[in-house]
């Protein structure tokens, strides 16, 4: 079994206050929850309007099934035109007995 980690960080330029950074950050929690079904929430910079941290975290049966996972949140993630990512950091985990 394996565990994924992914913590990334966005920019997003266009934010003038902290209910429209909301406003696109929540809508891409949920748009990534909805779609791939993985635990994902804001986990830092909540109170910078132009900053945000996504943490997400997925249990798959093999590797390479965790990798495409994170290679389509990824694309998702870079389609989101009021956003720009800054840092992307998959890990993958093996917790098999």
């Amino acid at each position: 079994m394996i565990v994924g980690l992914s913590i990334f960080e966005l920019h997003l330029p266009q934010s003038r206050s902290l209910k429209q950074k909301r406003k696109v950050v929540k809508g891409l929690v949920e748009r990534i929850h909805q779609r791939f079904k993985v635990s994902v929430i804001e986990s830092d910079h909540h109170d910078l309007h132009q900053r945000a941290e996504i943490s997400i975290a997925l249990v798959a049966l093999r590797d390479s099934e965790a990798e495409r996972i994170f290679d389509l949140i990824r694309n998702l993630v870079d389609q989101e035109f009021e956003a720009s990512l800054l840092h992307w950091d998959p890990q993958l985990m093996d917790v098999s007995s």
